[in-house]
């Protein structure tokens, strides 16, 4: 398994009217939690990209518990719980406030595909191989 925890802080413009987060913004927090999990295994985003790979997301759930507020400290814990050996790359997210207290839980499913063509791929080697370690 690969477990990254990150912090972010809400800020205004991303809670509504109540001061709650805007319901919306929770799968930009997901975001920051896959980037920096590529991140932290040596792996960006740019990298991917640069090798020629895309990694569009194809399905998103988010379950909301609790309400976070602005200028809550966030916690996004991003996991991948198994290796990639298809097409597909499953993230799990659970993020929590300064407090402690889970807000929301959420995944993505997210398909590998060539950039040039736009077709559909299995994963790539690179990427494989820098994950694997996680997994043995």
């Amino acid at each position: 398994m690969i477990k990254v925890t990150t912090k972010v802080r809400v800020r205004y413009g991303e809670t509504d009217q109540m001061g709650y987060i805007y319901y919306g913004n929770y799968p930009s927090y997901f975001e920051v939690g896959r980037v920096e999990l590529f991140r932290s295994i040596g792996l960006s985003y740019k990298d991917i990209e640069d090798s020629g790979v895309m990694l569009p997301v194809a399905d998103l759930s988010v379950k909301y518990i609790k309400p976070g507020r602005y200028d809550d400290e966030l916690s996004v814990t991003t996991y991948i719980n198994k290796l990639p050996d298809g097409v597909r790359i499953f993230f799990e997210y659970e993020i929590r406030n300064q407090d402690e207290i889970v807000l929301t839980t959420g995944s993505t499913t997210l398909y590998f595909m060539d950039k040039k063509t736009g077709k559909i791929l299995r994963c790539p080697e690179l990427i494989k191989s820098i994950m694997k370690p996680f997994f043995e």
